[in-house]
């Protein structure tokens, strides 16, 4: 399993055990470092584990109404806990992260291989869905999936293009 995939994986189980035991924020420390111990022995760097279980549990004041917006037929207290987690971190990985580290298909991709591989029958088509309506919201950003660097690039080979025309001409 890739390191990243990994440990977007104990960062889920780990968003999973803190909101089945009340999601109180003084154990996630606690919960974090078990899972990873339990589940990625041998993981040289945590560092992105925590990051994003971090980020995603200071932000979800801003990201749980996002999940009823976009999935208005299932209360939040309703959607499992495991697919409740899950969009959370999609979410936060989609509207938090850096583009340049994570494009916005990787993370929607991400969590529907995390909602197949410990949600229900239909938690990926679910998650996709979720994920896919804050895409197009988003405006689908970074769509042609085109880093910073990449148009950077782009832009000055044809600010060169543009001289050597001009210096021809």
């Amino acid at each position: 399993m890739a390191n990243r995939h990994l440990a977007r994986s104990v960062a889920m189980q780990s968003l999973y055990e803190w909101d089945f035991k009340g999601k109180k924020d003084e154990n996630l420390e606690e919960i974090v470092k078990k899972n990873v111990e339990e589940f990625a022995p041998g993981m040289e760097d945590d560092s992105f584990v925590h990051y994003l279980v971090n980020q995603t549990v200071a932000n979800r004041m801003k990201i749980d109404p996002l999940i009823e917006k976009c999935a208005p037929e299932w209360p939040l207290d309703q959607v499992t806990v495991v697919d409740r987690n899950i969009l959370r971190l999609g979410i936060c990985e989609l509207i938090f992260g850096d583009y340049d580290d994570v494009p916005p298909k990787v993370a929607i991709n991400e969590a529907i291989e995390l909602a197949k591989s410990f949600g229900g029958e239909s938690s990926g088509r679910f998650v996709n869905g979720v994920l896919g309506t804050i895409y197009r919201e988003l405006g689908e950003p970074m769509k042609d999936d085109q880093s910073k660097n990449h148009k950077e690039s782009i832009e000055e080979d044809t600010k060169n293009m543009e001289t050597v025309k001009a210096e021809g001409a």
